[in-house]
């Protein structure tokens, strides 16, 4: 377990970390690398995750509330809760951080389930019933898979493995007993039951680099976009209505 602590940068508008925003009607803030994004309900605020090592709060309209520097990390999935701030670094490694004082904790993956192919690495974290679920983009089908983690103060344990065969699975959201899966590669978002244990719905997206997904409580869904973008769509935008 490792502590370290944050370079904190502050940043009042989001013209100070963000270049002029994408004429895309869905794009609401370009932020670079954006690799993961998760809804902070308590807040009502999104923490956007890049490949750089840093963090972004924003609003709903993508202004910027601030930015955080956190290390030389290849930041993926992140989970936003309450107090903290819990995210996926893709060779297996879960950072948690305080929201209030900004420190922050290495757990590493263990079990003998772990295990990623040459050309995976973990992509997308979501959150259920006190577990965690990490997505791994494979190139295989047989390397897709997503790890059900229980982690403690001291420890990530991989607890199983859920099969799916969804290569180039980026983002990883939970919602109601499902798993919404995105493929970067297929260009599809994918809902996974957790009960049937099985997909149930494909939908085909735009043509983006999707990294990573999360719902508000107005019925609006949000993409982290590799290429440098947030993207705002809702439910009935992307045939999600009753979902």
């Amino acid at each position: 377990m490792t502590f370290r602590p944050f370079l904190l940068t502050p940043i009042l508008f989001s013209l100070l970390a963000c270049t002029t925003v994408s004429s895309d009607t869905h794009t609401i803030v370009n932020i670079p690398e954006a690799s993961g994004i998760d809804y902070c309900h308590n807040s009502q605020t999104l923490m956007v995750a890049n490949d750089e090592g840093i963090f972004y709060e924003i609003s709903h309209e993508g202004s910027v509330v601030s930015k955080y520097t956190l290390g030389k990390y290849d930041l993926e999935g992140v989970v936003c809760h309450d107090k903290e701030v819990v995210f996926a670094v893709e060779k297996g490694v879960l950072i948690i951080v305080n929201r209030a004082t900004l420190e922050s904790r290495e757990l590493r993956l263990k079990g003998k389930k772990f295990k990623l192919g040459k050309k995976s690495g973990i992509e997308g974290l979501a959150f259920h019933d006190g577990l965690y679920y990490m997505s791994v983009q494979a190139k295989k089908k047989k390397d897709a898979k997503i790890f059900v983690v229980k982690i403690g103060k001291n420890y990530a344990k991989i607890k199983d493995v859920i099969d799916h065969g969804i290569i180039d699975a980026a983002g990883l959201y939970y919602r109601d007993g499902k798993l919404y899966i995105v493929s970067d590669k297929k260009d599809k978002l994918y809902i996974y039951s957790l009960k049937q244990k099985q997909i149930t719905k494909k939908l085909k997206l735009d043509k983006f680099a999707q990294e990573g997904i999360t719902f508000d409580e107005d019925g609006n869904v949000y993409f982290a976009d590799d290429d440098g973008t947030v993207k705002k769509y809702t439910r009935k935008e992307l045939g999600l209505r009753g979902q």
